[in-house]
């Protein structure tokens, strides 16, 4: 084990970072409990995998947000996105909006402790002026996972609602984070919507959507533990709303003969809740 570990360390000729990339952003995605400590051993892998490209793609020209937007659309799609059947399972049995519930505080969970690591750890570069330039990457690394886990959820949430999107695994990754820049569900009556998630369009509308996640996670910036705080709850916040918008509009994309019978049946309940 002691090899591939040594040949993924930054300026190994024979490292792939890319792959690296996807598959750190995959276990870091994953709604699985990870230790703290290794969930934190990941991101700093994640954040120096990335600051290497990063790099490369300063020598080549190539701006930050298309770069972040390039590697965001690489690894889409390798994010693992579970059945109805899977999902059920893997939430004890849960269906409706139970089951949309409950991905929702999953999803919320894991973007803040995403974020609560990722904050300390920009907070310790921040009390640290020698290894502050290494945090921008850390930062960078927040952001992607975070994306990463709030693109999961809008496409299991599309399971749940029984909103299907057809097409290939690519074209699908890439209608899941066109609909996640956008803070909506993909149109299943539009089979363009598939097909134009993969044009320029599309890349604009996630590079943006990636810098204004980067930007919010630049706030945690912050001496000692207030960049840790500040990274869970804003992470926790925008993924709760990011939830709360896609279901809604999930509830509207299909007629109601097409709707399961636990949606309907605990539509109006949700809704009394809710509001």
């Amino acid at each position: 084990m002691a090899a591939p570990e040594k040949d993924r360390q930054p300026g190994n000729e024979n490292a792939d970072p890319d792959q690296e990339v996807g598959e750190l952003v995959g276990r870091l995605a994953d709604p699985g409990e990870l230790e703290p400590a290794e969930r934190r051993r990941l991101l700093g892998r994640l954040a120096r995998a990335l600051a290497s490209g990063a790099n490369k793609a300063r020598e080549t020209g190539v701006g930050r947000g298309r770069w972040l937007t390039d590697v965001f659309m690489n690894i889409a799609p390798r994010i693992p996105i579970r059945d109805l059947h899977t999902l059920s399972e893997h939430h004890h049995g849960l269906t409706g909006e139970q089951l949309a519930d409950d991905l929702v505080r999953t999803a919320q969970k894991a973007t803040m402790t995403v974020g609560a690591i990722g904050g300390a750890l920009a907070a310790a570069e921040f009390a640290a002026p020698p290894l502050l330039l290494s945090a921008p990457a850390q930062l960078v690394a927040e952001t992607i996972v975070v994306a990463a886990i709030e693109v999961k959820l809008l496409a299991e949430l599309h399971e749940v609602y029984g909103v299907r999107v057809q097409g290939t695994g690519t074209q699908r990754a890439a209608a899941f984070a066109a609909a996640w820049a956008k803070q909506r569900g993909v149109d299943p009556l539009s089979p363009a919507s598939v097909s134009l998630a993969l044009g320029a369009a599309t890349k604009t509308a996630v590079r943006n959507r990636l810098l204004r996640t980067l930007g919010r996670h630049l706030t945690t910036l912050g001496p000692f533990l207030t960049g840790a705080v500040a990274g869970g709850t804003l992470n926790r916040m925008a993924t709760k709303k990011l939830g709360q918008a896609i279901r809604e509009d999930l509830r509207g994309k299909l007629p109601p003969g097409d709707r399961s019978p636990e949606l309907d049946q605990v539509r109006p309940a949700t809704r009394r809740t809710s509001s």
